[in-house]
């Protein structure tokens, strides 16, 4: 038996296994797209609903461990509570049952024409769903391309005495299985990639039913590794989902213990063929595990608050929605840097309300509250830049990378929004510490652009949340108002000045005031505009 041989080709068909199955996982998670958003925007006080979901998900984008990797990044953005993890994180088990099902087809002698098929429709497709549909395609006949070379790979090794002299010394100990199955698991980072070889050895007929389950128990906690390596960094609720994944998990292989000869005997009568066994104990397996533990939800859940125990005492003044973990699915990440950008549309537009009213009232509490949201701004200014950056590298369809292209000039927009708001409130200040007072006239007139102002931030804002062009395109009317008090209200104020009703002082202020107010409307048309762009094209 040559072992290097064994060796390479093994190595070459896991590389082609995992490949074809991320191949064809991106190509389900871009096709699904916008639905894929919706699914995981679904979540309630529901459990079933939780269960589900995480299903649904796991199904789409073929990996459980990117489902919780994205679910500890959820709980680390306060999104998500430890409830709904918990739910999504058992639907995530059920999720890969549909996976290990499908590698369980005999497809490796058909799947040279998949490739043929998904090539040339990768190749030769211009419109992108097609290439995506290609994608899957050639994926599903990498996979199981990868299956065959791992089983032929294999064969010698049912011919090895001192192999089946192993597996005969180990093949009843239940102990020693599941260590093996959580060892290659944690080092291969994927109990899928664990599953396939345990697939492909059993198709040499070299490994017992019974020995395969004990595996497959070890690889359900070995999954564990990526989601606690996942938490590194995380606040504590974060970490308490990575404890809620690893207690799930082992909690259900603690229960399986006792009926594993039940469970060997059950998926005999399923199937006579080993691999179909295997996938039938692994569905068996983690739906029993799902139905029995969900009752048991808080319980978990509180096990969890007492190996993690206290709650993180500070919110963080940062993002609220972006974090790294969630780009493991660039579609969801899209729409969670949207939701950051409104978030930061929202709080630049309280700032200009806080600012105007600082300006007329000489309030030093709201003057002090618009310089802290200022920094705020300017934080998740960077924030969501550099979250962009990343995002603009990863697998985006054509509509992802203009809503991203786009996204990034909304923010500068945004940024200078808050800008001008700082600057009202700094005018606020010399206000107050010159002592200066306005007619009532100029009162009315700040009012009368201000509130044309905070129109054209709603509109603007409400475009980019509705995605709706028709309300972008309202807000011509209302900047070419403001514009025109801009200008009225300037060449007014100058009369004013003329007729020694103001002082230079403050006639400079409210130039400077009315003339920041016109800023504001032209950022927010620009906004407005670049969601036009991207919903009318």
């Amino acid at each position: 038996m040559d072992t290097i041989k064994i060796t390479i080709e093994l190595m070459g068909g896991l590389g082609l296994f995992l490949y074809g199955m991320k191949l064809m996982g991106d190509g389900l998670e871009n096709v699904a797209g916008e639905n894929l958003k919706i699914i995981l925007e679904k979540l309630a006080s529901n459990r079933l609903m939780g269960l589900t979901v995480g299903a649904l998900v796991t199904a789409i984008i073929q990996n459980s461990s990117t489902t919780t990797v994205m679910v500890v990044g959820f709980v680390n953005a306060g999104l998500m509570s430890l409830s709904q993890a918990l739910e999504i994180i058992m639907g995530a088990n059920i999720g890969t049952t549909v996976t290990v099902q499908l590698i369980s087809f005999k497809f490796d002698q058909i799947a040279p024409i998949f490739i043929f098929i998904g090539t040339i429709l990768v190749m030769f497709s211009k419109a992108k769903q097609r290439k995506e549909i290609g994608n899957i395609i050639l994926g599903f006949g990498l996979l199981f391309m990868g299956m065959g070379i791992m089983s032929l790979s294999m064969q010698p090794i049912s011919s090895s005495v001192i192999f089946n002299e192993l597996l005969v010394a180990i093949d009843n100990n239940w102990f020693i299985g599941i260590i093996l199955g959580l060892s290659i698991t944690a080092l291969l980072q994927s109990s899928l990639a664990t599953t396939g070889m345990l697939m492909a050895l059993s198709t040499t007929g070299s490994i017992s039913i019974n020995l395969a389950i004990s595996i497959l128990l070890g690889c359900n906690i070995g999954t564990c590794i990526t989601t606690s390596l996942a938490s590194i960094g995380t606040n504590k609720t974060a970490h308490k989902a990575a404890i809620l994944h690893l207690i799930f998990n082992f909690a259900g292989t603690i229960i399986f213990i006792p009926f594993l000869n039940t469970l060997d005997d059950l998926v005999q009568n399923t199937s006579l063929d080993v691999t179909r066994q295997i996938a039938n104990a692994h569905t068996i397996f983690n739906l029993v595990n799902a139905i029995l533990l969900l009752p048991f939800s808080n319980y978990i859940i509180k096990l969890a608050n007492k190996i993690i125990p206290g709650e993180d005492q500070i919110e963080k003044a940062g993002p609220k929605y972006i974090d790294d973990r969630v780009l493991e699915a660039p579609v969801i990440a899209v729409g969670q840097a949207i939701k950051e950008t409104i978030r930061m549309a929202n709080k630049a537009k309280h700032n200009v309300e806080l600012s105007m009213k600082a300006f007329v009232s000489g309030d030093e509490l709201l003057i002090n509250k618009v310089y802290e949201n200022e920094k705020i701004i300017n934080l998740l200014d960077e924030s969501i830049t550099t979250y962009l950056v990343k995002l603009a590298k990863c697998d985006l369809s054509d509509k992802e990378k203009v809503l991203v292209a786009s996204t990034f000039h909304i923010i500068i927009d945004i940024e200078r929004i808050g800008d001008h708001a700082k600057n009202i409130v700094d005018l606020a200040v010399e206000k107050n510490t010159r002592k200066l007072k306005y007619s009532g006239d100029a009162i009315n007139e700040l009012y009368k652009i201000y509130n044309l102002v905070i129109e054209a931030l709603n509109i603007s804002i409400n475009s980019y949340i509705s995605k709706d062009a028709s309300i972008a395109k309202t807000i011509t009317q209302v900047e070419a108002k403001i514009n025109s008090y801009q200008k009225s209200y300037r060449e007014k104020h100058i009369q004013r000045l003329y007729d020694g009703k103001c002082n230079a002082f403050a006639g400079a202020i409210f130039l400077d005031l009315i003339t920041a107010f016109e800023r504001i409307g032209d950022h927010s048309t620009n906004i407005a505009e670049s969601v036009a762009d991207i919903h009318l094209n």
